[in-house]
C-alpha cells in the first residue's frame, strides 16, 4: 500500500519498504494509549473540556480526529468498483447476520455471564455490543489489506441499520429479553436523531470527502496522478488521526480507568472474548463461503469492531459522564484497539498460511 497503514512481520519484504513510522505502528499506538491515560489521570480538566466541546453527546475534538483518520482511507476507495460488492449476496447477508444478530446476542450473553453482579457495567457492555462499527474499522481493514470497496459498502449498510435498529435493540436487550428471562431490566433513552447525527458525522462527512477527492482529482489530473501522487501525500494522516483520537479517547476517562483497575479488568474479560470470537467467526465464515482473503478479512473486522463513539455518547447521555455505563463504554476502545491491532497481524499471517495469498500483492478483490 502507499499509505501509512502496514506493519507486517508476516511480510518482512514488504515491511522493509515501509517507513519507520509505519513499521512501528503498534508501538505508537501503545504510547498513545499511555499518554491518553496519563493525561486523563493527571490533567482531569482535559476530560471535562472534551465533554463540553461537544454536540449531541459527540466530542468535537474526537470527531475531528476520527474524520482525519477516515478520510485518507475513504479517499483510496475505488468507487467504480462498489457495484461489484453490492452484488455479493454472501458477503452482505453474512455481514448483516454477524453484526445485527450474532454480535448483540453474544455481548448480551457475555455481559450477564461475567458482570451479573455489576448492573452498571453490564448495561454499558450491552450498549457497546449494540453499536456496530462505522469508523475505526476502516483503519483495521486497511492495515490487514482487506477489500476497501467492501468495507465502504458494509460500513454504509451498518450505518443504515444503526439508525433504524439501535433504539429497538436497546429496548429489547435491556428491557424485554431480561424480563423474559427473569433478570434485572434497565431502560435506555436514545433518539433516532442522535444516532443519525452520529452516522452523519462519522461516516457521511469523510465518505463524501473521499468520493469528492477521487472524482475531482481523477477528472482534473487523471487516475495515475491521483493514485501515485495525491494518495501518498494524504495517506499518513490516517495514522496521525488514529493516534490523536486514541490519546483523546483514553484521556476522556483516564482518571476513572487508572483509579479503578480491578473494575477495568472485570469489564475487559468479556470484551476480549467478544472481539476474538466475532473476528474468528467472521474470517471463518468468509473462508467457508469462499469469499477470498480480502473480503473475508473485511467481514471479520466489520463484525468485530464497535462504534464506541456512539456507545460512549449514549451511555453518557442516558446515565451520566461519571456512570459505570460510561466507564464500560470507555474500556471498549481500551481493549479493542490493542486486540484488533494484534488481529491485523493474525489476519496477515492467515492470508499466507490459510488463504495461500500475498495480502500485499492483492489488496482487494478485483471485480
Amino acid at each position: 500500500m502507499t499509505t501509512a497503514t502496514h506493519t507486517s512481520r508476516a511480510a518482512p519484504a514488504a515491511a522493509r519498504r515501509l517507513s519507520t513510522l509505519d513499521r512501528w505502528l503498534p508501538l505508537w499506538i501503545g504510547l498513545a494509549m499511555v499518554v491518553g491515560l496519563l493525561l486523563g489521570r493527571f490533567v482531569p480538566v482535559l476530560a471535562d473540556l472534551l465533554m463540553h466541546l461537544g454536540v449531541g453527546g459527540i466530542s468535537i475534538p474526537i470527531a475531528l480526529g476520527l474524520l482525519v483518520m477516515m478520510y485518507p482511507v475513504l479517499a483510496k476507495v475505488r468507487y467504480d468498483r462498489v457495484a461489484a460488492v453490492t452484488g455479493d449476496k454472501k458477503l452482505l447477508v453474512s455481514s448483516l447476520v454477524l453484526n445485527w444478530l450474532v454480535g448483540p446476542a453474544l455481548m448480551f450473553t457475555l455481559a450477564w455471564v461475567f458482570l451479573a453482579d455489576l448492573p452498571e457495567y453490564r448495561t454499558g457492555l450491552i450498549i457497546v455490543g449494540l453499536a456496530r462499527c462505522i469508523a475505526m474499522v476502516v483503519i483495521w481493514n486497511d492495515l490487514a489489506c482487506g477489500d476497501r470497496e467492501a468495507a465502504a459498502v458494509l460500513v454504509a449498510i451498518n450505518s443504515v441499520f444503526q439508525v433504524i435498529a439501535f433504539a429497538f435493540l436497546g429496548w429489547f436487550y435491556l428491557t424485554v429479553l431480561p424480563a423474559w428471562l427473569g433478570l434485572d431490566t434497565q431502560g435506555l433513552e436514545i433518539s433516532v436523531g442522535q444516532i443519525a447525527l452520529n452516522v452523519l458525522i462519522f461516516l457521511g462527512i469523510p465518505l463524501l470527502a473521499g468520493f469528492a477527492s477521487r472524482f475531482i482529482g481523477e477528472r482534473r489530473k487523471g487516475r495515475e496522478w491521483y493514485e501515485e501522487k495525491f494518495l501518498p501525500r494524504v495517506g499518513p494522516w490516517a495514522l496521525y488521526g488514529l493516534l490523536f483520537t486514541i490519546v483523546l479517547l483514553f484521556a476522556l476517562q483516564g482518571e476513572q480507568v487508572t483509579s479503578r483497575p480491578f473494575d477495568v479488568v472485570r469489564i475487559a474479560v468479556p470484551l476480549l472474548i467478544y472481539f476474538a470470537v466475532m473476528w474468528f467467526v467472521g474470517i471463518l465464515t468468509g473462508k467457508v463461503l469462499g469469499l477470498g482473503y480480502a473480503r473475508s478479512s473485511t467481514l471479520a473486522f466489520t463484525a468485530a469492531g464497535n462504534n464506541f463513539e456512539l456507545a460512549i455518547a449514549v451511555a453518557i447521555g442516558t446515565f451520566g459522564a461519571a456512570s459505570g455505563q460510561a466507564l464500560a463504554g470507555v474500556v471498549g476502545p481500551l481493549i479493542e484497539v490493542p486486540v484488533l491491532v494484534g488481529l491485523v497481524y493474525v489476519s496477515l499471517w492467515l492470508a499466507r498460511s490459510w488463504f495461500h495469498t500475498d495480502p500485499f500483492a492483492s489488496e482487494r478483490v478485483k471485480p
